[in-house]
């Protein structure tokens, strides 16, 4: 079977890499063989699977070492629970340069090293917030990635950030394999969520792979810098990574999104009572403008 690599992008702070690395660690449960590439300069997706600060990151190691081109596979690899294999991308400090050069950089030497030739099953790549350009859109653009996972809640911008990124994928989709594969809900208790984001899905042309609810379980294990399958395999929101692990293993329905017109998006928002009805009258007024007492 050909590796399937999946790419895990959506809104900064939706938490990609915590749903990323439970969903991970519930694969590795079910003895699938895994590797995870964070796309990140903060270097933060593989923190749970290795209980650790921060993982060396190849950008850092070719630094020290001269250029990527003196380092090994081993010295950028690390392992963690399950036997997750772990890849940091890194990038300039902030401020300096382009971030996108150190994914670019990390997924050439990791295919020339022969990081994607061995008996794995899965790839991921936890990508940068929502952006799709530069480097941060290379799992798209060059076909690394033919499964795309939208991180997504029901809050507004949340959902703002996932079609804009159906519309990267559309870019891309022409002169590639890769799909939008659905919608991972990090539930954030927003009022409706569950039929919200079911009904973004469907207007996409995908599906919601899971909702996941909200549950403190994570926090604990966050702050242990575990998974919650490792810290509390036992606890019900382990088993709903086991479900998104199953569904994802499962998964067959891979589409060329249709992204939504910021106004089909804006309609989806009313209808559900996310977004207000427009009122024409008090745009562009200041506080003073709408206090003032209306003439009889």
């Amino acid at each position: 079977m050909p590796i399937r690599q999946c790419a895990i992008y959506g809104k900064g702070g939706i938490g990609k890499s915590t749903t990323t690395q439970n969903l991970v660690a519930a694969l590795a449960e079910a003895g699938k063989k895994v590797m995870i590439v964070g796309c990140d300069p903060k270097a933060d997706s593989t923190r749970l699977i290795l209980h650790s600060k921060a993982q060396s990151t190849v950008m850092n190691l070719a630094a020290e070492a001269g250029t990527v081109e003196d380092l090994e596979l081993e010295d950028v690899m690390s392992v963690g629970y399950g036997n997750v294999r772990c890849v940091e991308s890194g990038g300039p400090e902030p401020g300096v340069g382009c971030a996108g050069r150190g994914v670019i950089t990390a997924i050439n030497f990791l295919e020339e090293e022969g990081a994607y030739e061995d008996d794995l099953d899965f790839v991921f790549y936890d990508v940068l917030g929502d952006v799709v350009c530069g480097g941060f859109a290379m799992p798209i653009r060059e076909n690394k990635a033919q499964e795309i996972y939208i991180v997504v809640s029901g809050e507004m911008m949340a959902m703002y950030a996932a079609n804009n990124i159906a519309k990267g994928i559309v870019k891309y989709a022409s002169s590639g394999g890769v799909r939008l594969a659905g919608l991972i809900c990090n539930s954030r208790k927003v009022d409706k969520e569950k039929d919200l984001i079911e009904a973004l899905a469907s207007s996409l042309g995908t599906q919601m792979i899971h909702f996941v609810p909200r549950d403190n379980a994570v926090q604990h294990a966050e702050i242990r810098r575990m998974t919650v399958i490792e810290y509390n395999p036992k606890c019900p929101q382990a088993d709903e990574y086991r479900v998104l692990a199953k569904k994802l293993i499962d998964n067959k329905n891979f589409v060329i999104p249709t992204p939504l017109s910021m106004d089909e998006l804006e309609e989806l928002l009313m209808k559900f009572g996310i977004l207000e009805e427009e009122d024409e009258t008090i745009i562009g007024k200041t506080a003073e403008e709408l206090a003032e007492p209306v003439a009889a």
